[in-house]
């Protein structure tokens, strides 16, 4: 894990738009998984790049509503990102929220992510009880794209209430922790807990996203508030500031190597 801790949301969101960029334009074809959420939004609003050749698929979208309905991922996603990019409808893959038969939208969905080669860059932000997608505490770190049922705190985060859609299809952590890389975000307080249990817990299913201290390409990037609680906090921050040092005596190994 890289824990990379920022001052504020704005740095947060240019730092993870940047690497977003970054990977579009050395790969256009890239696939992206992305999140939806409050977090994500100043994201999607920083910089711009050719999105023309992008696959996009998202973590998850709630049952039984249509994806014209204000709460749907769909028209989320419509609104905050697919409105001000050019990435191709059919390149835009995201759980139907009513489709004929649940078992086989799961299936077809892990599917369609395997023939586009899989995940390049995974988007992820976490819940104050510390899960990922809806994978709600106690779900399987190996589980598939699959319905799960979403908890009271989950509801109340949402919606304000225990009134929303309760079922959601959501990626699986196994299908999350086979992208190349994985980026979770986190803003404020009342994230912090959640992220120093995901950091510097133990790895178990009561904080799904602890999985990712599993993973050999994950970063974790934060504002201060969110890091308030990690342990270790002054030591990401060196390591943060002082990571140039390392890549260039590396830069000028290989180049010395490469000559002889």
């Amino acid at each position: 894990m890289e824990i990379i801790i920022l001052h504020s949301e704005e740095e947060v969101y240019k730092e993870v738009a940047e690497r977003i960029i970054s990977l579009v334009n050395r790969r256009p074809d890239a696939v992206l998984g992305l999140a939806t959420g409050r977090t994500m939004l100043g994201i999607y609003q920083n910089g711009r790049v050719n999105f023309s050749s992008v696959v996009t698929v998202n973590l998850d979208e709630y049952l039984g509503i249509s994806p014209d309905d204000p709460l749907s991922f769909h028209h989320y996603m419509g609104e905050h990102f697919f409105k001000h990019v050019n990435i191709k409808k059919e390149n835009r893959l995201i759980p139907d929220p009513l489709p004929e038969d649940v078992e086989k939208e799961c299936e077809d969905y892990e599917e369609a992510i395997k023939k586009r080669g899989g995940i390049d860059l995974q988007l992820l932000g976490i819940g104050k009880d510390g899960h990922i997608g809806f994978n709600e505490p106690s779900s399987s770190l190996q589980a598939r794209t699959r319905v799960k049922t979403l908890t009271d705190e989950t509801l109340m985060y949402n919606f304000g209430g225990i009134d929303g859609p309760r079922f959601a299809i959501t990626m699986g952590i196994g299908t999350i922790m086979e992208a190349k890389e994985i980026v979770l975000v986190a803003l404020g307080k009342e994230k912090a807990e959640a992220v120093s249990r995901a950091v510097e817990g133990p790895v178990t299913a009561s904080c799904p996203a602890s999985a990712l201290q599993l993973h050999p390409v994950a970063k974790v990037i934060l504002d201060k508030d969110a890091a308030r609680l990690l342990k270790r906090k002054d030591y990401y921050r060196w390591v943060w500031e002082h990571k140039r040092q390392v890549e260039k005596p590396s830069l000028l190994y290989k180049k010395r190597r490469d000559q002889s």
